[in-house]
């Protein structure tokens, strides 16, 4: 009986190993993650509107407002990060990977954290001192101040401050920057290259402020990169965005 006959018979037609998508198959994910999140936030916000009334008779411009409204944004943020991350959960699994491992999803020391935060509000810093001497560029009145009142608010501060951080981070310095970095681009690059895309992503603002999450989006990228934590930025990227919500004004 030759060797061949006792090996495991999964080990012969070669078990597959775990493995890091690629380049072009983490951006087919990382496409299809935003595809997911647009499609749920719709249909999350709609089945809302359904309960409360319905918008029958609505004109479309008058919906496109009401949707740009702090409260309705945070509720879409809330409902469509779940199965947003769950596209990131099933792409890990069939690289036969750990979904924490993979994400990076390491706690990070008090130093870490401290060092993180401490760097952000020097950033901050110089963006409000830039911005006092230039002004603000194509500035325009924010929806997101408006809220409806006291449940409307408790649903932006959740989203923005803690549901849209996580799931922001676990795509773009989670998924995003673990293929990317292990591609030809290096980690410096997939650093460069996904904070390109997170700001450019940002429709809602002009292109002043992009720029400004971009080199946030380069420090936030740091600390993944210095850490190995995904939690480092979450952390930073949630405290950046409580000062913002307590600080941008009067919430109707």
């Amino acid at each position: 009986m030759t060797n061949l006959e006792n090996a495991d018979p999964s080990a012969a037609r070669g078990a597959r190993r775990p493995r890091t998508w690629d380049f072009a198959e983490t951006l087919f994910v990382a496409l299809i993650a935003e595809g997911v999140f647009k499609l749920t936030a719709g249909l999350g916000v709609g089945v809302l509107l359904a309960m409360l009334g319905g918008i029958d008779g609505m004109p479309n411009a008058q919906l496109q407002a009401m949707l740009s409204q702090g409260n309705w944004h945070g509720a879409a943020v809330i409902v469509s990060t779940p199965p947003t991350i769950a596209v990131l959960w099933i792409a890990v699994r069939m690289a036969r990977r750990e979904f924490g491992e993979y994400l990076a999803l390491n706690w990070p020391s008090g130093g870490e954290v401290g060092r993180a935060l401490a760097i952000m509000s020097i950033l901050l810093m110089v963006e409000m001192s830039v911005t006092a001497k230039i002004g603000w560029p194509n500035f325009q009145d924010n929806p997101d101040l408006i809220v409806g009142g006291t449940v409307g608010l408790l649903t932006l501060l959740v989203a923005g401050c803690i549901v849209g951080p996580i799931l922001e981070e676990f795509v773009v310095r989670g998924f995003m920057y673990r293929g990317w970095s292990q591609s030809f681009l290096g980690p410096t690059g997939a650093i460069v290259l996904t904070s390109i895309l997170w700001a450019v992503s940002h429709t809602q603002y002009g292109w002043y402020d992009r720029f400004w999450i971009f080199v946030t989006g380069l420090a936030l990228g740091h600390f993944r990169q210095r850490t190995n934590s995904t939690w480092l930025p979450v952390i930073a990227h949630s405290a950046l965005n409580t000062f913002i919500f307590f600080t941008m004004g009067r919430y109707l």
